[in-house]
């Protein structure tokens, strides 16, 4: 899971970010991109350290990897 982190809880900062990451056929982060902001950088920058660090399974069509695009949504929420 990304980190929230303390400053950004501190200041009531909340948010979602949506990340893009385009996967190889081995399932790796071939590329990550943020997608869209939750309007604060160090949540932003949070979400891309998590994603960046998970490893994924390829997509798969008809029994074979094939590379694909897929869209995480990050979610930071006070409670």
């Amino acid at each position: 899971p990304a980190v929230y982190p303390a400053r950004a809880q501190e200041l009531g900062q909340q948010g979602e970010v949506l990340i893009r990451v385009r996967l190889d056929l081995d399932g790796s982060a071939a590329e990550i991109k943020l997608w869209r902001s939750s309007g604060f950088e160090s949540l932003d920058h949070s979400a891309l350290a998590a994603v960046r660090g998970w490893h994924f399974l390829p997509a798969m069509r008809g029994g074979h990897p094939v590379p694909a695009w897929v869209q995480i949504p990050v979610r930071f929420h006070l409670r």
